[in-house]
């Protein structure tokens, strides 16, 4: 829900953008969209050209408008702005401005939330086949939080428009549509865009957290106590462990591995933002053996705590740990890593890491924190 950064593209002969072709729509793709595929004009041998379809279903017969696209482009991008042939799984979208060159926010809400889990979970399975050349069965489990995939969104980010209304940013484009409400927020959600970093307190658990008010958070209500489960059930840490969390933030993870190895026991927590880890250090004061440490993972990893480590967890950005983290990680020869994904992509791109370096993914769970939305959240445990 916060501005896109777009790169300014160069055009690759004339824009197709404002062109409308009729499409029947293919297989959902990782992004938010489907696949569909027009003819190109002028050839002879039936070459097509992929576009990438939003607010369209598999299979329903749609007339796209594309919205990016130049003559020498791999692909283009448009909007179904209409559907000849619906889907039983499309519904009305319970937004009024959820739509083609409406909020970008939302990716989903024409389809049933069930059927958003269904396609999420294809994604996920096709990224590991295409990415790690591994076949996943996974299914995408609801979160108790949200009320049929609305008011779940604990934190929001808005825009302006110049006129100073509240508004939404569209899909990859600065462009702001003024809103009323947004129907994904929670009642009570903080406007990061207001709030600054001012120290809110959460609690998982039973346990308090500070963590800024413009930091990072889970932001589904039911998302940490059921990342925070799933870890831990993962990992099964032992007294007298040590623990290793990467991408650690204010801590979550780390507290509750520090009580599960105890004062025999020792973690070491690895965060970048400074922020964070002054947050941190307030959320692990009363565990002796967990240590702090500011910067980032693989500067740090290269430099310090080059020592075994019974058990991992790492919670990475949208890019994921990449290739040279996961190394150092198979280096201190942890029995098991736990792998908490926002990006079916990146984690797959880590998996064929892990595998390759004498690895294997023993579970895996994805997770509907962000309904309505293209996004899932993964765990992964892989072992020795």
């Amino acid at each position: 829900m916060s501005p896109r950064n777009t790169r300014a593209r160069q055009a690759k002969g004339a824009s197709h953008v404002g062109e409308r072709h009729e499409v029947t729509v293919g297989p959902i793709a990782h992004g938010g969209h489907c696949v569909a595929r027009i003819p190109v004009a002028g050839s002879t041998e039936g070459e097509t050209r992929v576009v990438f379809v939003r607010h369209a279903l598999p299979d329903e017969v749609v007339t796209v408008e594309i919205t990016e696209g130049t003559e020498g482009d791999r692909f283009w991008r448009g909007d179904a702005v209409s559907v000849a042939t619906p889907s039983p799984k499309r519904v009305t979208p319970p937004c009024p401005v959820a739509g083609p060159g409406l909020c970008g926010g939302c990716d989903f809400q024409h389809v049933t939330p069930g059927e958003q889990r269904a396609l999420k979970a294809r994604v996920v399975q096709e990224q590991f086949r295409r990415l790690a050349h591994m076949e996943v069965d996974v299914v995408v489990e609801q979160v108790p939080g949200d009320k049929a995939g609305l008011e779940w969104r604990t934190r929001v980010e808005y825009a302006a428009t110049p006129d100073g209304h509240r508004g939404m940013r569209k899909h990859r484009s600065h462009g702001v549509v003024p809103i009323d409400t947004c129907l994904i927020a929670a009642p009570g959600a903080i406007d990061t865009s207001v709030s600054g970093s001012a120290p809110v307190i959460e609690s998982v658990h039973g346990r308090e957290f500070a963590v800024a008010a413009d930091g990072f958070w889970q932001v589904h209500p039911g998302a940490p106590e059921k990342l925070v489960d799933t870890v831990l059930d993962y990992l099964d840490p032992q007294p007298g462990e040590k623990a290793l969390d990467l991408y650690s933030g204010v801590g979550l993870f780390a507290r509750f591995l520090a009580e599960r190895v105890g004062e025999g026991g020792r973690v070491v927590a690895i965060e970048g933002n400074k922020q964070a880890c002054g947050h941190a250090r307030d959320n692990l004061a009363e565990h002796r053996k967990a240590v702090v440490g500011v910067g980032t993972v693989d500067r740090v990893l290269a430099t310090t705590y080059d020592e075994p480590f019974d058990v991992v967890v790492l919670d990475p950005p949208r890019e994921g740990a990449r290739r040279k983290v996961v190394l150092q990680i198979v280096d201190r020869a942890p029995r098991a890593v736990a792998y908490v994904a926002c990006d079916p992509a990146s984690l797959a791109r880590d998996a064929a890491t892990f595998v390759e370096a004498g690895y294997r993914l023993e579970k895996l769970r994805a997770f509907d924190l962000f309904p309505m939305t293209h996004h899932v959240e993964c765990v992964a445990l892989f072992v020795r």
